[in-house]
C-alpha cells in the first residue's frame, strides 16, 4: 500500500503535530476542570477528528485535483440553500437540516478547506508573473473570493465572512499582486467604510461596534477582563479561579476560554500560549520558502496559517476588550465539534499535500 511507502513517512510534517498536541491537551484539561460532561463530549469530537484526519490523509487529493471546482460550486449551492431552506437561530440563518438523522450542518464551516484548495488550484493553473498579478488576474481571483463572502455575510455571519475574505486576499498578497492594486484597495476601503457602516451592516452588528468603542465594555467582556487580571503573573489553583468556578465568566469553555486559561495560568501562561500559536503560524508561512514552485502547498499552508492567525487574534482581542464580540472560537482550544474537526481536516489536507507530493506529482501535473 502506498501509505506505507517510506517516502510518505519521511515527508510527513511531524513538527506540525508536535505544535498542535499541547493545544489539544491543554484545552481538554481546562474543559474537564469545569464540566466533565462537556469534556466527555470533547473526547468524542477528538475521536471523530482522528478518524477524519486518517481518512483525509490517505485520500489521493492530487490525483483528484480536477474535482476541486466541483466541490467549490457544491459549497456555493449549499450556501445558497441556506438562504431559502436554512434553519434560523437567534436571528441568523446559518444551518441546513439533514433529513432522517435529526442534525444540522453549517455550510460556512464546510466551505473553508474547499475555498483554500480552490484558490490553490486556480493559482497553480495561473501562476503570477514576475511583477505580481495584474488587474485582470486580480479580478478573476476576486470573483472566487467575494462569492462565498457575500453569501456568508448575508446569513448574517459577518465574522466568518470577513475571515474568509481576509484569508483569500491574504493568500494573494503572499503569492504576489502588483502594489498599485493594493494601494487602490486601501484607498477604496478608507472612503467606503462610513457608507458600509451606515447601509450594509445589521443593527446588532452596529451594537457590537458601539459596545466596543464605548467607555464601558459589555458584561461578558467585563467579567473576562476581571478573570484575566485576577490571574496575575503565574495564575491560580483551580479552586481559587473564582471567576470561572462561580460562573461569573460566561462561556468559559468556548468563546472566553482564553480568559479562563489566563485566570488559571497567568500572564506567563498567556505568553506561552500565544508563542505556541506563533510557532504554528510561522511554520506554516515558512512553507512558502521551501516549496516555491508548488503553489497548492504554498496557498494551502498560507491560508491555514492566516485562518489560525485571524481566529486567534480576534478571539484574544475580543476577550480583553480590544475587538467586538463576534463569536469566533480559539482554534483547536475552544470547546466544540464543528470548528475543531474542521481545523483537524485542514491540517490533514496539508499533511496529505506534503507527504504525497512526489508520489502524486506526475498525475497532478498531467491533469492540470
Amino acid at each position: 500500500m502506498r501509505i506505507f511507502d517510506k517516502r510518505i513517512v519521511s515527508h510527513f510534517d511531524y513538527v506540525l503535530i508536535i505544535f498542535i498536541l499541547p493545544l489539544i491537551l491543554l484545552s481538554y484539561h481546562l474543559i474537564n476542570e469545569t464540566n466533565e460532561i462537556l469534556a466527555n463530549k470533547q473526547l468524542v469530537y477528538f475521536s471523530i477528528s482522528l478518524l477524519a484526519f486518517i481518512g483525509v490523509f490517505v485520500f489521493p487529493i492530487r490525483k483528484n485535483i480536477r474535482f476541486i471546482p466541483f466541490l467549490y460550486w457544491l459549497g456555493i449551492i449549499l450556501l445558497l440553500a441556506v438562504e431559502f431552506f436554512g434553519e434560523a437561530r437567534l436571528g441568523a440563518r446559518r444551518w441546513l437540516s439533514i433529513p432522517f438523522i435529526n442534525t444540522t450542518i453549517q455550510p460556512s464551516e464546510l466551505i473553508k478547506p474547499v475555498f483554500i484548495l480552490m484558490l490553490g488550484y486556480l493559482i497553480q493553473n495561473r501562476p503570477p508573473q514576475s511583477g505580481g498579478y495584474n488587474l485582470k488576474d486580480f479580478i478573476y481571483f476576486s470573483f472566487y473570493i467575494l462569492l462565498p463572502f457575500v453569501l456568508i455575510a448575508k446569513e448574517p455571519d459577518l465574522g466568518t465572512a470577513l475571515v474568509l475574505l481576509l484569508v483569500g486576499y491574504g493568500i494573494l498578497f503572499i503569492i504576489g499582486v502588483n502594489w498599485k492594486i493594493w494601494a487602490t484597495i486601501i484607498l477604496f476601503i478608507g472612503i467606503s467604510s462610513p457608507l458600509s457602516y451606515t447601509y450594509l451592516i445589521k443593527d446588532y452588528q452596529k451594537k457590537r461596534i458601539k459596545d466596543f468603542i464605548s467607555e464601558k465594555p459589555s458584561y461578558h467582556v467585563q467579567q473576562s477582563i476581571i478573570a484575566i487580571g485576577s490571574g496575575g503573573l503565574s495564575g491560580k489553583e483551580s479552586d481559587e479561579a473564582t471567576q470561572t468556578q462561580l460562573k461569573f465568566l460566561p462561556i468559559a469553555t468556548s468563546d472566553f476560554i482564553f480568559a479562563f486559561f489566563v485566570e488559571r495560568y497567568g500572564f506567563l501562561g498567556a505568553v506561552g500560549l500565544i508563542c505556541l500559536y506563533a510557532l504554528i503560524i510561522f511554520h506554516l508561512l515558512l512553507m512558502n520558502y521551501y516549496f516555491k514552485d508548488d503553489y497548492v502547498i504554498r496557498v494551502f499552508a498560507s491560508g491555514l496559517g492566516l485562518l489560525i492567525f485571524l481566529n486567534m487574534s480576534v478571539n484574544i482581542l475580543m476577550v480583553i476588550g480590544f475587538a467586538p464580540v463576534v463569536g469566533l472560537p480559539l482554534p483547536l482550544f475552544s470547546y466544540g465539534g464543528s470548528s475543531f474537526i474542521n481545523f483537524i481536516v485542514l491540517f490533514a489536507i496539508l499533511e496529505n499535500l506534503l507527504a504525497f507530493r512526489f508520489m502524486d506529482m506526475y498525475e497532478f501535473e498531467r491533469k492540470l
